[in-house]
């Protein structure tokens, strides 16, 4: 018997090296030449199923090169890739290339960050994320928190932590069936469906949550926001917890943050805010007015993976007082040993979230804020909106297009055939029909990628700019391929109503 074991998952040193420096130099060549290719390849499910050459599970392994040379093919000639300039897509970013660095570095050491013992530097290094992040958008450096999946597990961390701290004390035991009275959750009719998935899953039930209507300028209207609570008060029903959002995905929209403070503070709610997309923005200067208030926040959801331009995965719950962590998510059974000397400061991220097991999402987002520096983060988001403001005006000029609305980042239009009868009984039908059908087919060509929004009941097409590699050009050709396009969406389905 050997004194080494051999096993079939090893790799040694020199065809480490040699198959690393072949996957590195791919990638560097698709990251180089990214905007040459499409953005995306159109292809069918059934047609990338095809391509996996569907079979059982193999028997005995295969070579690691010839692995890797065909999963580098699959990903890089057949994905979405919103790296690309002309990708103003949903609110995915452009990934920082240190990110995928940091990711491998990360998976090579494999640190369990939910205790301090299993990730010492890992925990370390977080801990300093959270606090930075914190510093970025303008709040205390003594909130805590934890990098998690995305904007929905960010959002839900803290929602547990309000219904914690705002219920009463006895639902840990007995849960919400055992609450004296109604919990209720008050935010925006805008608001992003994970409210609606935290309030089912969490047991306070859909029916808990006040959609509060909007104002002209799509922000909550925090007049009705402080009827509603009064009435919900007079039926005996108890409020614990009002959504502002920074940065509506729709639109872009930011509330009032500043009142909706306010009104938190006169009847003792926990106030969140959903900044997942917008709240980045908050280090701009010119628009520190815009986010006035969320220094009284209780807690923030914000994706580094947005507007930070980290690779997925990568969420953030912000906490102003830390211990409503600790008191929601804390736990000791008696398998776990992670207790150390009293002198030393130790944070087991388990106690603040709701992974045991934690992988190191941290280590891209500290990288990537050190090499870019507060003042490459200014440029680069002052200019993902100055291209924004830049595409709204080429809609609202351009015949051919209406500009809806622009708000940080994200413009949303539509396309209007010259010559519309403006006065037909079913314009607006037929336009909602046009701009849905010109959206499939712009999604599935692959020189553009926009989405979708609905906005004062027009189906309007949306472009989110958090890509550093999009420029002005990119803007004007999008402009152009939207009116192209739309000319022959047109004529297609006019064709297809004479027929």
């Amino acid at each position: 018997m050997t004194d080494n074991r051999k096993t079939p998952i090893e790799i040694d040193k020199d065809e480490f090296k040699a198959i690393g420096h072949q996957l590195i130099d791919a990638i560097a060549d698709f990251i180089d030449r990214i905007d040459e290719k499409p953005v995306t390849t159109g292809e069918s499910p059934k047609q990338i199923q095809n391509l996996l050459s569907r079979r059982s599970l193999p028997k005995n392994g295969s070579s690691v090169s010839a692995l890797l040379s065909k999963t580098t093919d699959l990903l890089l000639n057949h994905s979405l890739l919103n790296g690309h300039p002309k990708f103003l897509g949903y609110i995915t970013s452009s990934a920082a290339p240190i990110g995928a660095l940091a990711d491998l570095l990360a998976a090579s050491v494999n640190p369990n960050v939910g205790a301090q013992i299993l990730s010492p530097m890992a925990t370390e290094i977080e801990k300093q994320t959270v606090k930075w992040l914190a510093e970025f958008i303008g709040v205390s450096p003594n909130y805590g928190g934890l990098l998690v999946s995305g904007g929905n597990v960010a959002n839900f961390t803290a929602f547990l932590a309000a219904r914690t701290a705002k219920a009463p004390k006895n639902v840990k035991e007995d849960g919400i069936s055992g609450a004296p009275s109604k919990l209720v959750v008050y935010c925006s009719k805008t608001t992003h469906t994970w409210v609606e998935k935290a309030a089912i899953l969490f047991g306070l039930g859909s029916k808990s949550i006040r959609w509060i209507q909007t104002d002209e300028a799509n922000k909550i209207d925090n007049g009705i926001l402080v009827k509603t609570i009064q009435n919900d008060l007079e039926k005996g029903h108890q409020p614990i917890m009002v959504i502002g959002t920074a940065g509506d995905v729709s639109t872009g929209v930011v509330d009032d943050l500043k009142t909706m403070a306010s009104v938190c503070k006169t009847y003792d709610l926990w106030f969140h805010i959903d900044g997942a997309y917008g709240i980045p923005a908050a280090v701009i200067p010119e628009l520190k007015n815009l986010f006035e208030g969320i220094k009284e926040a209780d807690s923030i959801a914000l994706d580094p993976h947005k507007w930070l331009y980290s690779p997925l995965e990568a969420g953030c719950t912000l906490v102003k007082n830390p211990k409503h962590l600790l008191d929601t998510y804390s736990t000791h059974p008696d398998y776990y040993n992670f207790s150390t000397p009293a002198e030393d400061l130790v944070q087991n991220y388990y106690e603040y979230g709701l992974q045991n097991s934690r992988g190191f999402r941290a280590l891209k987002v500290w990288l990537t804020l050190q090499q870019v520096g507060r003042s490459g983060y200014v440029e680069m988001i002052s200019q993902d909106i100055e291209l924004s403001k830049f595409f709204f005006k080429q809609a609202r000029i351009h015949p051919e297009l209406e500009a809806i609305t622009q708000n940080l980042s994200i413009t949303t239009l539509r396309y209007i055939p010259v010559g519309f009868a403006k006065d037909s009984e079913n314009k607006e039908t037929y336009l909602n029909e046009l701009n849905k059908a010109l959206l499939n087919q712009l999604q599935e060509g692959g020189e553009v990628f926009l989405s979708n929004a609905i906005v004062n009941e027009k189906c309007c097409l949306r472009g989110c700019i958090v890509n550093f590699r999009t420029s002005k050009k990119d803007i004007e050709e999008i402009v152009e391929i939207i009116v192209r396009e739309g000319r022959k969406m047109h004529i297609k389905l006019q064709t297809q109503r004479i027929e």
